[in-house]
C-alpha cells in the first residue's frame, strides 16, 4: 500500500478500521529468519496519533505491507480483485505474492497461508469470471517459483524467471550449456497441471532477477555475469541476508545494452545478437511477453537513474512521440533494425501452431556448447519446428542428423528455403533459425540480410 494512500493516512490518524490494516512490530523483535528481497530496513518508523510505530515494509519505506491476517483487509482486497474484473481485466497479476503473509520466527515467504490466499482468489475468479487468468510474479529460484501452480488450483500462469539471466549468460559467455541443462530439467521435472503455462520474458519494468540462477550456474560464472553487466553500464541491486551481508538480487540494465560490448558493437551485429535471444524466448513453450523497451532496443537511461535516484529507472525511459519516432526511424540504427525485425518475427510466430503454449517441447542435443537447440511440435496440426540459436560470436556448424527424422526444408525466420539432402547447416555468429520440415507458413516472407548457408 502506498504511503500516500488514504488507508495509510487513516492508519496514522488512528481511524477505525484502518488502525488494524497494517503490521506493527516491536523493533526489538528477532526478525533474522525473514527472507529479504531488498537491503533496505524491514521496519519503518512512522509518527501516528498514538506515538511512534514501526510498520512492516518488505520493499521500501513508501510501500507499507497490508495485514492480510486481518479478515477485513482480505475482504477489501478480494473486492478490489473483482472490481478489476468488472472493468474488463482478463489476466490478474499477483505481484510479489510470495511475501504476502507474515509469521514471526519464519522466513515470511511462501508460507502456506500465501498459497491458500492464491487458491481463494482462483476459486473466486473461476466462480464469478470464468476465463480470467491468475498470473503469479515471484522472483525466486525455479523450484520455489513453480510451486504457485499448486495442483492446478493456484496460478494459471507463472513468470519464467530463470530464463532471462540464463539466456543473457549464454550469449555473453558463448556457452549455452547451463541454459540447455535447465531446459532439459524443466522438461523432465515440471509436469505442469492442465491448462497452466509459463510467461516467458527477458525484460520487464524491473531488473533481471538473479536469485532464479541459484543452483543453475557456478559462483565463478555468476561473478563473471555481474562483471559483464557492470562493464556495459549496468547496476546491481542487492538484498540483505540473515547474516547481515548484502548479495545481488537483480541486474539493472536494458536487455539490449546488456547484449552489447563495453567497447561497442557494429549496429547490425548488436541487433543480431539481441534479436537472437528474442527468437529463443519467443519460441519456448509458454506465452511470450515482450517489454516495450525490448521492442525499441532502448539504451540504458543513466540520466533517469540520476534524476530519480532509483536503479530501475535505467530501464524505464519515457519517450515523447517525436523522440521515439526519431529513435526507431533512423535507418541502419540498431533501434530501427530491432523494431523492424521484431515486428516481422512476431508476425511469423503467431502463424505457427507449434508455438502454441500447449505444444510439446523437447531438447535436441547437438554436441556443441554454443548452440541452443529444441523442438516444438503441435500434435493437432503435425507441425514441427526445430529451433536452433548460436549463442557464440563465431560461425558454427549444425549437424542435421542430430534429429534424424527431421528433414529441414525452410527457416521460418528468414523465409529462406533449404536444399534437400543436406547434412550440415552453417550458422553465423548469434544467428537463430526456426527450421520446419513442412511448408512455410503463410505470412510476410522476407529474406533477412543475415541468411543461412547450407553445406553437404
Amino acid at each position: 500500500c502506498s504511503r500516500q494512500h488514504p488507508w495509510f493516512q487513516a492508519y496514522l490518524a488512528g481511524e477505525t478500521p484502518y488502525d488494524e490494516y497494517f503490521i506493527e512490530i516491536d523493533p526489538d523483535t528477532d526478525l533474522s529468519a525473514v527472507v529479504r528481497p531488498r537491503s533496505s530496513p524491514l521496519l519503518t518508523s512512522v509518527e501516528t496519533n498514538r506515538g511512534v510505530r514501526h510498520v512492516w515494509t518488505t520493499f521500501s519505506d513508501d510501500q507499507i505491507d497490508l495485514n492480510y491476517a486481518n479478515p477485513a483487509v482480505l475482504m477489501e482486497m478480494l473486492s478490489i480483485l473483482l472490481e478489476y474484473v468488472q472493468h474488463g481485466a482478463r489476466i490478474i497479476r499477483l505481484d510479489a505474492i510470495a511475501y504476502l503473509w507474515k509469521r514471526i520466527g519464519t522466513p515470511c515467504i511462501h508460507l502456506p497461508e500465501v498459497h491458500l490466499v492464491v487458491k481463494l482468489m482462483r476459486r473466486l475468479l473461476d466462480a464469478v469470471a470464468p476465463g480470467t487468468l491468475v498470473l503469479t510474479e515471484t522472483n525466486v529460484p525455479h523450484k520455489e517459483n513453480i510451486s504457485y501452480f499448486g495442483d492446478g488450483d493456484e496460478a494459471h500462469i507463472v513468470y519464467q524467471f530463470s530464463l532471462a539471466p540464463l539466456l543473457l549468460d549464454a550469449y555473453l559467455s558463448g556457452d549455452a550449456q547451463p541454459l540447455m541443462r535447465w531446459l532439459q530439467e524443466i522438461r523432465e521435472d515440471d509436469s505442469l497441471p492442465p491448462k497452466t503455462t509459463f510467461l516467458n520474458f527477458t525484460a520487464s519494468h524491473d531488473g533481471i532477477g538473479v536469485r532464479p540462477l541459484e543452483g543453475l550456474v557456478s559462483e565463478d560464472r555468476f561473478e563473471r555475469l555481474i562483471q559483464a553487466v557492470t562493464a556495459r553500464g549496468g547496476l546491481v541491486s542487492t538484498r540483505r541476508n540473515s547474516d547481515g551481508a548484502d548479495t545481488p538480487y537483480e541486474l539493472n540494465i536494458t536487455y539490449f545494452d546488456a547484449l552489447g560490448e563495453p567497447d561497442g558493437l557494429a549496429p547490425d551485429r548488436h541487433a543480431r545478437r539481441f534479436l537472437s535471444t528474442q527468437a529463443v524466448m519467443l519460441a519456448l513453450r509458454g506465452i511470450p511477453a515482450v517489454y516495450f523497451h525490448s521492442l525499441t532496443a532502448t539504451p540504458n537511461d543513466r540520466d533517469g537513474v540520476q534524476r530519480t535516484g532509483h536503479a530501475r529507472a535505467i530501464n524505464r525511459r519515457r519517450f515523447t512521440r517525436k523522440e521515439l519516432e526519431g529513435l526507431v526511424g533512423k535507418v541502419d540504427s540498431p533501434q530501427h533494425i530491432v523494431f523492424s525485425e521484431y515486428k516481422r518475427m512476431l508476425a511469423r510466430r503467431t502463424a505457427q501452431p507449434a508455438f502454441h503454449p500447449d505444444a510439446a517441447q523437447r531438447v535436441v542435443e547437438v554436441g556443441d556448447p554454443a548452440l541452443i537447440s529444441f523442438l516444438r511440435e503441435d500434435a493437432a496440426s503435425g507441425q514441427r519446428i526445430w529451433v536452433v540459436a548460436n549463442a557464440g560470436a563465431h560461425e558454427r556448424r549444425l549437424d542435421l542428423s542430430a534429429l534424424p527424422d527431421f528433414q529441414a526444408r525452410a527457416d521460418l525466420l528468414s523465409g529462406a528455403a533449404l536444399e534437400s539432402n543436406r547434412g550440415e547447416l552453417t550458422l553465423s555468429g548469434w544467428q537463430a533459425v526456426w527450421l520446419t520440415d513442412g511448408d512455410t507458413a503463410s505470412g510476410p516472407a522476407k529474406t533477412s540480410e543475415h541468411g543461412i548457408t547450407t553445406k553437404r
